[in-house]
């Protein structure tokens, strides 16, 4: 799973400004109340999409072209999804500023284009409004199940015209959602990561996975600063608020004080879980990549643990905690070894935190 640095620099700027502890939790809860918007040409597949993302059928799907008429939004937990009306020749411009002003509202918005028609004149037209106004847009070109072997000609021809690679879906058959769209949204807001693991149970494991990995690289990142002891209050809000994700994730409403508490209880105190990281910085240049991989490598530990933690529906106890965290830790050089680990996610390793 590709981590990019300027993403990890924006995750940086977000744990300084989340220091004051007490608005942690609101934050959370702010990026768990995203709202996902589908727009695109009139027969794209919009509906179709939506329905299989929200997991049952809301929006009426017919082989008519325009079928929707107005903007759909389905409350899932926190998450909005909403569909619109297609734009282009049918309908008229009323529904395509329905389309706009629904795209407004969003936090993230899927352009899914129709890999029968190719790019239209007014797909290139809303593509470039919406980069206009600075909205976060993932393209992508549905029904690439019935151009097959033409595929690879209509996403060259795409990419030419937008400058973006779009996304090959389809709708119908799920193909490149789960593996491919879902990750590019993320990608377009980090904060989608927490409103689609709440709100989609299907993706859920996916989501919690790359949060996990995010916030251990994240933290090894931090962790390699060469002064002992000044990264602890940023290594702190790092785990602090990645167990009050997963926690959202599963439904759970977390104060900062009980994933604090939840965070010592799986790994001891602050001082004892930062002590070894810190000490080894005094080592100059090999310490440091030690220490951050000490740290990615606890924070990965921790969040899985808490998964198992929410999973179990709260049960597991203290000692139960402490020794699967500890059991997570060890296993660290098999996966290495492996590619992966018991539950399919991959570790930070020292190349990925240096």
């Amino acid at each position: 799973m590709a981590i990019n640095l300027p993403s990890r620099l924006t995750d940086l700027r977000g744990l300084l400004e989340v220091l004051e502890w007490d608005k942690m939790s609101m934050a959370v809860q702010r990026e768990a109340a995203a709202r996902l918007t589908i727009v695109g040409p009139v027969n794209a597949g919009k509906s179709t999409l939506f329905n299989l993302i929200q997991g049952r059928k809301v929006a009426a799907v017919t082989a008519v072209p325009g079928t929707t008429r107005g903007v759909i939004e389905e409350q899932i937990g926190p998450l909005m999804l909403v569909d619109t009306p297609g734009f282009g020749e049918v309908g008229g411009v009323d529904r395509a500023e329905i389309a706009h002003q629904a795209a407004a509202k969003a936090d993230v918005v899927v352009l899914l284009l129709d890999a029968m028609a190719g790019l239209r004149q007014s797909d290139y037209e809303v593509f470039q409004s919406l980069r206009r106004e600075g909205k976060p847009t993932v393209v992508a070109i549905n029904k690439v199940d019935l151009v097959k072997r033409d595929v690879n000609v209509v996403l060259d021809d795409i990419e030419r015209k937008l400058g973006v690679r779009p996304i090959p879906v389809s709708a119908k058959t799920g193909a490149g959602i789960a593996d491919a769209l879902i990750p590019a949204v993320v990608n377009a807001h980090p904060w989608m990561v927490v409103a689609l693991g709440r709100g989609m149970p299907l993706y859920r494991k996916q989501m919690v996975n790359r949060l996990i990995r995010s916030a251990a690289i994240l933290n090894g990142i931090i962790a390699a600063e060469p002064i002992p002891g000044l990264d602890i209050p940023l290594l702190l809000a790092g785990q602090a608020r990645m167990v009050l994700r997963i926690a959202a994730m599963y439904g759970e409403s977390l104060s900062v004080r009980h994933a604090k508490e939840l965070l010592s209880t799986i790994a001891g105190g602050v001082l004892l879980r930062f002590l070894a990281g810190e000490l080894v910085k005094l080592i100059p240049g090999p310490g440091w990549v030690i220490a951050g991989f000490v740290n990615g490598i606890g924070t990965w530990a921790m969040g899985h643990a808490a998964v198992h933690y929410f999973e179990s529906g709260k049960k597991l106890n203290p000692s139960q905690l402490r020794t699967l965290y500890q059991r997570l830790r060890r296993q660290r050089s098999l996966p290495e070894a492996e590619g992966h680990t018991p539950d399919g996610s991959q570790p930070p390793t020292a190349a990925a935190v240096h």
